[in-house]
């Protein structure tokens, strides 16, 4: 059925062959009415809904994406209440979604979503939005609002449907979309740092800090931060930055460095609340960084 052609660990091959599984695929609910999302409909030429969809397919299966989504909305379009229609619209976002017409593919799964919001494939169609977005995600030195959008829709995959593949699916993408977010800001942080913008500069990496904490940059954020503390005169501030850095990742490079900042500043190292000595004398139980629990962000987590 479709639902088991269309799971995450297949869909490349589905890419490949789909025209077996969608002719095989069993009926859905009815459908409303047709839309189709370009100008120039097919000629209307009344044919029973099976004959379309099968031409549908066979686009599909010929990888002309664009006349097989025309072709699945012309299903809806002649027989609005057949019991093709429904299947034909989700077909038919899917067609766009091949045809990387991603924008196109979210406006029409964004209708299958409100007209069916009972389908048994509307998990599948969360989904595939979230693939949209996702696909779309910019390297760090653009705008970065598919990316959040992506991690919305991600999100909402695994609020809704958690039991799911695709929310399984969902949760790897989850955390490659934070950590993409997070780099954003630290190339931010970064970039102020090299226009002595230090108060600009502090506020990405305490983002990083407080929001991105579970990201691959966060001690490289706290080490800013110490960095950008001592530029303008915060040594308590550095200090704690430090103290955070050294309890959660004592073995880091980035934790030497900013050990070698504060001598460098004359600084001594503060202690945490267990006591432990950091930024210079760091005692923790392995090379293994604690994170901080039950909510708490870093910067509320030894002090």
């Amino acid at each position: 059925m479709l639902r088991r052609l269309i799971r995450p660990s297949m869909l490349s091959a589905f890419r490949l062959s789909v025209a077996a599984v969608l002719l095989a695929a069993p009926l859905l609910a009815f459908g409303l009415s047709a839309c189709s999302s370009d100008k120039d409909e097919l000629p209307y030429v009344e044919r029973p809904p099976e004959q379309i969809y099968d031409e549908a397919a066979k686009a599909m299966e010929d990888k002309n994406y664009k006349q097989a989504a025309k072709l699945f909305d012309e299903v809806e379009r002649q027989h609005p209440y057949s019991q093709w229609a429904t299947k034909a619209q989700l077909m038919a976002a899917f067609a766009h979604y091949q045809n990387l017409k991603y924008d196109d593919a979210i406006v029409a799964l964004d209708r299958y979503i409100q007209l069916h919001p009972g389908s048994d494939q509307v998990s599948y169609a969360y989904y595939l939005k979230a693939l949209c977005y996702y696909e779309q995600i910019a390297d760090v030195g653009r705008d970065q609002k598919i990316t959040k959008q992506a991690l919305e829709a991600l999100n909402e995959v695994v609020r809704r449907f958690p039991t799911t593949e695709y929310a399984r699916d969902a949760k790897l993408k989850i955390d490659l979309t934070t950590d993409h977010l997070a780099g954003k800001e630290m190339a931010i942080g970064r970039f102020y740092i090299t226009q002595q913008n230090y108060a600009a500069a502090i506020g990405r990496f305490r983002t990083v800090v407080d929001t991105y904490q579970t990201t691959s940059h966060t001690a490289e954020a706290l080490h800013r931060l110490v960095e950008c503390y001592l530029s303008v005169g915060l040594i308590g501030e550095a200090q704690r930055a430090a103290a955070i850095l050294g309890h959660n990742f004592p073995g880091s490079d980035w934790y030497q460095d900013s050990y070698g900042l504060l001598v460098e500043a004359g600084v001594k190292p503060l202690s945490d609340k267990a006591g432990n000595t950091t930024a210079g004398g760091a005692k923790a139980d392995g090379d293994k960084a604690d994170t901080a629990k039950g909510g708490e962000s870093f910067w509320d987590s030894l002090f």
